[in-house]
């Protein structure tokens, strides 16, 4: 059975107002003031609306800006990109494709051996589902790319 993702009234009114800024009207977290910018734990970034899988701990770096920094997506085909021209800048903002969720934007700085790319996250637009909790939660098959000892606060992951 194919889980379905999608936006719906009932997960958007559950929000809280800095998730809701975030992800409906575009907004952009205080940087070292968000809840994921330093976790280290294993599991999957889910998106708060939709639960869409979205990005792996195994590809989440610190990049220095204050911010949870991915060098890529767990299911591309659930971010999407849009050209983004507000404030006098020319970026690339990512929206979750379900739940058209904002999530944050990518950039051309990260990590040159692992693709180059900076997914540039709000923690507000996430939730965050440990390595020990994917199979309950219906993310069993994202199991596979952890070793078979969870990892906790403080590993590598």
């Amino acid at each position: 059975m194919t889980t379905k993702y999608e936006k719906n009234p009932e997960a958007v009114a559950k929000l809280a107002p800095r998730q809701y800024k975030v992800t409906q009207e575009s907004a952009t977290e205080p940087a070292f003031d968000n809840e994921f910018w330093d976790k280290k734990d294993a599991g999957i970034y889910v998106d708060v609306v939709s639960g869409e899988p979205l990005f792996a701990s195994t590809k989440k770096y610190d990049s220095g800006c204050g911010w949870p920094s991915f060098t890529e997506p767990l299911v591309p085909e659930n971010v999407k990109e849009n050209s983004d021209r507000a404030f006098g800048m020319v970026r690339t903002e990512v929206r979750s494709t379900h739940a058209d969720s904002h999530l944050g934007h990518v950039f051309n700085d990260g990590p040159v051996d692992q693709g180059g790319l900076r997914y540039c996250i709000n923690s507000a637009a996430l939730r965050f589902v440990p390595f020990d909790n994917l199979e309950k939660e219906g993310y069993g098959d994202y199991v596979s790319l952890f070793d078979a000892a969870p990892k906790k606060e403080g590993s590598a992951q």
